[in-house]
């Protein structure tokens, strides 16, 4: 709750259990007892304190104004194309936003951003996240984003991830834990993550992780090199 309210999302109403006290002043205090609390949250051992705060949506033109057509800054989103997974979802967003993504864009299909375990898996990130909900690969290639999406599968040639240019503006795709990309969406390049072990893939989480911190490096390598001249 504490991150949320750092973040500044607008507090809309407090239920606090009896003894505690509300976080803040703001918003609408209701007092309610251990037993309601209980039953009403999503945890086995709730904390004293629940809250409801405002949505905070990004809107798609201002997606369209950070793709490399209309931005130089060169910012890079992390896109998660039907994830299903909240645990997932969650661990995601975390990584995102701590190798300093500028936005997160979940497609149609994908679980709810806001659910209670997503938000958990989050742990806080995602209140500082930009969020951009529903929008589509299709909407984004029209926005000119250059969308890199993540395989296994050597026949659609990808490129191995360390050896991708992801210093410029680009949107990083990774898809449902189960069936992945589909090899017709408009992916730019596709990338994969080699592995010396008997295993097909990674998860989906660990291999956002790997590449979103991919990118941090990368980044600023280019920033360092950039400096010097």
């Amino acid at each position: 709750m504490q991150a949320a309210i750092d973040a500044g999302l607008e507090l809309i109403e407090q239920f606090v259990c009896e003894g505690a006290q509300p976080c803040v002043s703001a918003g609408e205090v209701h007092f309610i007892s251990q037993n309601t609390l209980e039953r009403v949250s999503t945890t086995v051992t709730p904390q004293k304190v629940l809250a409801i705060f405002a949505m905070n949506a990004g809107d798609v033109s201002t997606l369209r104004a950070m793709s490399p057509e209309h931005s130089s800054k060169a910012e890079w989103i992390l896109v998660a194309d039907r994830v299903a997974d909240p645990g997932n979802l969650g661990t995601m967003i975390r990584s995102a936003v701590a190798a300093g993504a500028s936005g997160i864009v979940v497609t149609p299909g994908t679980v709810d951003p806001y659910s209670p375990k997503v938000v958990r898996a989050a742990a806080g990130a995602i209140f500082s996240s930009s969020l951009f909900l529903s929008v589509s690969l299709e909407q984004l290639a029209d926005m000119k984003w250059p969308l890199l999406g993540t395989t296994s599968h050597e026949k659609l040639g990808p490129m191995a991830y360390d050896e991708v240019n992801l210093a410029q503006g680009v949107a990083l795709v990774m898809g449902n834990e189960a069936s992945g990309l589909a090899p017709n969406l408009p992916i730019s390049q596709w990338i994969t993550i080699s592995h010396q072990g008997p295993v097909e893939s990674l998860n989906v989480a660990m291999a956002t992780t790997v590449l979103c911190f991919e990118v941090a490096r990368q980044r600023k390598h280019h920033s360092s090199r950039a400096s010097d001249h």
